[in-house]
């Protein structure tokens, strides 16, 4: 006679032949979850990406142990190259950018513009290629592929952090403190994050699509830099001109200028600060139309 034993170690091995137990009738029916592709120009799913929080956070924290990973200086670098870059522009183009005039000494202006810059452009440029480097992601599982291009600009956030905490000394060094125009920092710094979320994720979307976007954008990060008053005075007749109102339409250039205007208690430029807001504001819109636009395509083209 064949055992019990025996009989429950075929029934386990044996697919064909289940073993039906009164527990196991008792069990409801698991719900049947469907996927589909989005279809249209959709917004974004608060709930789903709320439902996915816990990888977010781990693709975040994957990016930056990945940055960081097998090197001698780790986190430090994140603040060795705005300063480097400070002391480069100092020595090279102290005499020729600055203002004699002007009441901030020019290696603390340059780093207050060098810091929402550095995370600015590190933000749109690791987003614009986040998708295409998680061919092997994108291709296996289902999650909002939304996840992605957030958790690279969160991973620019916390060298953000890092190499903000530079400011703090170097504004006791030159004896700079900040006056009631500080409240408008976290509003600048925010709406640069909404400009890098909404241009990363625009930019992810056109990579996988147009693989000539990893070749032009570092170019276009470089010219951009020059294009915006990071590390140079404006001239008072190009803030004076005509078409000055255009300046804005730069989302960096409004974002950066009053954030280092808070930081160094100087008057806030309302209209730029408002229109630059409102363009980040409508490049995340657009960002975020096009992604959900494309997306249900990405498994198959990447």
């Amino acid at each position: 006679m064949t055992s019990a034993t025996e009989l429950l170690n075929q029934a386990r091995t044996s697919p064909a032949h289940p073993v039906e137990t009164p527990e196991a009738d008792a069990r409801p029916p698991k719900p049947r979850i469907r996927i589909e592709p989005s279809s249209g120009w959709q917004l974004v799913d608060p709930g789903e990406l709320w439902r996915y929080r816990e990888l977010l956070f781990f693709l975040t924290w994957r990016d930056v142990k990945v940055r960081y990973k097998q090197t001698a200086l780790g986190a430090a670098w994140a603040v060795l190259q705005p300063l480097a870059t400070m002391l480069v522009f100092t020595l090279f183009l102290g005499r020729v950018a600055g203002d004699p005039g002007s009441s901030q000494p020019y290696p603390l202006f340059v780093l207050a513009g060098l810091i929402p810059w550095t995370f600015f452009a590190n933000a749109i440029s690791t987003a614009g290629q986040s998708v295409v480097n998680s061919q092997n992601l994108v291709t296996k599982v289902y999650f909002p592929r939304l996840i992605i291009p957030m958790g690279a600009v969160g991973a620019g956030i916390v060298d953000f952090l890092i190499a903000f905490a530079l400011l703090l000394p170097a504004m006791v060094w030159y004896g700079v403190a900040p006056g009631g125009s500080v409240a408008v920092l976290p509003i600048a710094a925010l709406g640069l994050l909404i400009a890098a979320l909404g241009i990363g994720t625009l930019l992810s979307a056109l990579t996988v699509a147009y693989r000539d976007f990893r070749h032009v954008l570092p170019f276009l990060t470089q010219f951009w830099m020059f294009a915006t008053p990071a590390i140079y005075l404006q001239s008072p007749d190009a803030v004076e001109s005509r078409l000055a109102w255009l300046l804005p339409l730069n989302p960096a250039q409004g974002l950066i200028d009053n954030f280092r205007r808070s930081l160094l208690g100087e008057p806030i430029n309302l209209y730029s600060l408002t229109v630059s807001l409102t363009v980040a504001a409508t490049l995340l819109l657009v960002g975020c139309l096009y992604f959900r636009r494309v997306e249900r395509d990405f498994a198959d083209i990447i």
